[in-house]
């Protein structure tokens, strides 16, 4: 159908619906739409897609989500268009159904969510998208957060205490919140700073925090890498037990992660698990600067 612009009522007469049948494809991000004037059109391009399958889990649609499918769906991009169109009740849905496909809470977070910020992210960078689209995104993202985060805490005796936050400068919260829900989840007491963390407040954190394992660092704006340092540099020497890890946008590597003084780099929030496992089983009862070391070293 090419190009062609159809109005929902239109699409869902071609596509043999009714009108709140196709309105919910649209609410689940199965079908692509864009509200014009208050009202929703569905171009001939996304509308073939839709009907090829594309956009609907081989053609599955919303019945695939129902009857518990676990095939892989494209649902970072269907967040993304809920979270760019500013439909609260839309990226929720779209949340529904992946849980209702199948999808796990770590999964969520770590294969729809993160994916669907970067892309806007990178799409406001590249001047696509205006500032206040992405700012009205992210407000929408953490309140998705905030429901989901009580599902990602567990009961019983915790693994330790984890301190994350982001440095002096940076504003970016959102990944700070999704790697505190999944250190909890893995059974760790997490303290959740936020972004814009004075050094001196990092230091203060983990020397008031409790049995404090590790801490993790994001940072995802360059210009906030030496505030990064500081921060890391203060931790050390308050707490030189403690291992330090850093990760976010603007780290590129573990090399780089070192020479900002952590121990180790962390690629994403499954990454800094990882690390955290292995922190766990080399220091079951006590933790000292030697083993940190070993951490540190490789060996």
């Amino acid at each position: 159908m090419g190009e062609e612009e159809l109005t929902l009522h239109e699409a869902a007469d071609v596509l043999g619906v009714h009108y709140m049948t196709a309105y919910r494809y649209v609410r689940l991000g199965l079908l692509h739409a864009t509200k014009v004037g208050g009202t929703w059109r569905v171009t001939g391009t996304d509308l073939d897609a839709f009907r090829s399958g594309a956009g609907t889990d081989a053609g599955t649609g919303v019945a695939a989500a129902k009857k518990g499918s676990r095939r892989r769906a494209p649902w970072a991009e269907r967040l993304e268009q809920r979270l760019i169109a500013g439909d609260s009740q839309g990226a929720w849905n779209v949340i529904e159904a992946a849980l209702a496909a199948g999808a796990d809470l770590d999964d969520l977070y770590v294969g729809v969510l993160s994916p669907a910020l970067r892309s806007i992210g990178t799409r406001w960078a590249d001047g696509e998208l205006d500032i206040s689209v992405e700012h009205r995104a992210s407000g929408i993202a953490m309140r998705l957060i905030g429901r989901l985060g009580p599902r990602f805490a567990r009961r019983g005796r915790t693994r330790g205490v984890v301190v994350v936050g982001g440095p002096a400068g940076e504003r970016h919260s959102l990944p700070i919140a999704i790697l505190a829900d999944l250190v909890r989840q893995a059974g760790w007491e997490v303290s959740d700073l936020g972004a814009d963390v004075p050094a001196a407040s990092f230091a203060h954190a983990v020397a008031t925090s409790g049995d404090v394992v590790a801490v993790g660092v994001s940072v995802s704006i360059a210009e906030h890498l030496d505030a990064a340092r500081a921060g890391i540099t203060a931790v050390r020497e308050a707490a030189p037990s403690v291992f330090v890890v850093v990760g976010g946008l603007a780290v590129r590597d573990r090399e780089h992660a070192i020479a900002l003084g952590a121990h180790d780099f962390a690629a994403d929030g499954s990454h800094f698990l990882t690390l955290l496992d292995d922190l766990g089983s080399r220091l079951p009862d006590e933790r000292d600067a030697d083993v940190l070391n070993d951490v540190e070293t490789g060996q």
